[in-house]
């Protein structure tokens, strides 16, 4: 009779079994679409543009003067980063794609009489608020200098603006909506795994199955799968709230979707490997909150969910950009506004499948049956 049993069809009665579970289960449905939609509203009603609230990006360009007051009172910005690009290419590309808030050429006029200083301030529009701020800060500097550096009705500068148009904005939306989506993931695939699989354990359900001819890995892959299904249906949901309602950018239409749903499934498959970890070394259900909180909440506040990595303190950017989460906002955001393909996101990938090869080397050891 044995031999006569299906594997298939109790792998896919097992997945549908634990599909339907979380189909009941108003916390799967609370992570999963209604705790990040709550956030993606809030944040698309107020209507944040540009990723730079805490700091923008300025490149002085090669041959630019550096020794004069302008460039030396930006220094002193705390909202202002200055950055120096060896690669022209590279320059060119980040600020096409609005990583950049302004490109600044600033020359010597005239040492003897107003205005001093010639500087081309170089936008372009996929930087969205950031100009905004960039200008801003630049009106202020030069403000600033002919009050207090040059009082007698002389000023300091002439500015030369030139908005280059890329027929997109980076909205703030862009670089939010795969930060919550990523964050929405990893706890799925933490807290759902380690909450279902100690449950398990502790009402001997897994003890059950043992005497049943099912295989014990397609106990583990029908809430694999089961999990999986349920966060592409959710992560598809609110990638079509966020583009209809709230003009999230799908650069390359369908084909992005998809690739984004591919990345998700990727992402899941990895944060699942954590919460089996947490499930086995928990001693009580009890300790999986804190224990899943550990590894959640760095990754909230360190990988770029809500602000840039770059807005961090240097010495703690190289830890930011070793978490999982981090890779994965990363090439999400890359997928999704610059149009870049998933196998181009191959550094991404590469760091995600060795801490893929790192937690199920670990999840293998630790896991408990019983």
């Amino acid at each position: 009779m044995s031999s006569n049993y299906s594997q298939l069809k109790a792998l896919l009665a097992l997945t549908k079994g634990s599909l339907i579970s979380l189909l009941r289960s108003p916390s799967a449905i609370v992570f999963s679409i209604a705790f990040p939609l709550v956030f993606i509203v809030s944040f698309g009603l107020v209507g944040s543009g540009g990723v730079g609230a805490f700091k923008v990006d300025f490149v002085v360009e090669k041959g630019s003067d550096t020794i004069n007051p302008i460039y030396q009172t930006l220094l002193n910005v705390p909202f202002v980063r200055l950055k120096n690009y060896e690669d022209s290419t590279m320059q060119n590309e980040d600020f096409e794609k609005g990583k950049i808030a302004a490109i600044l050429n600033i020359k010597l006029l005239d040492e003897e009489k107003s205005p001093f200083y010639k500087i081309d301030f170089k936008t372009c529009d996929a930087a969205g608020n950031d100009i905004t701020v960039a200008r801003q800060i630049l009106k202020g500097v030069i403000d600033t200098l002919n009050t207090v550096a040059f009082p007698e009705n002389q000023h300091v500068a002439e500015v030369n603006e030139m908005t280059i148009s890329q027929g997109r904005e980076y909205k703030y939306m862009d670089f939010f909506l795969p930060g919550i989506l990523g964050f929405s993931i990893l706890s799925a695939g933490i807290f759902g795994t380690a909450f279902v699989f100690f449950s398990l354990r502790q009402t001997l359900v897994l003890k059950r199955f043992f005497t049943t001819p099912v295989k014990r890995i397609h106990i583990i892959l029908s809430e694999c799968f089961s999990r999986l299904i349920w966060q592409v249906v959710s992560t598809a949901i609110i990638i079509l709230i966020g583009y209809y309602a709230f003009g999230f950018t799908l650069v390359n239409g369908v084909s992005t979707f998809i690739q984004m749903l591919i990345l998700s499934t990727i992402g899941l498959i990895l944060f699942l490997g954590m919460g089996f970890i947490v499930s086995s070394v928990a001693k009580n259900e009890s300790l999986i909150p804190p224990l899943a909180n550990m590894i959640t909440l760095p990754q909230l506040l360190l990988s770029g969910v809500f602000m840039s990595v770059n807005s961090f303190p240097s010495w703690l950017q190289p830890f930011c950009n070793m978490l999982p989460l981090t890779q994965f906002n990363n090439a999400m955001r890359k997928i999704a506004f610059e149009g870049v393909p998933l196998f181009a996101c191959w550094k991404e990938l590469l760091i995600l499948s060795i801490w893929g090869i790192l937690v199920y080397s670990i999840a293998v050891k630790v896991f408990k049956w019983e």
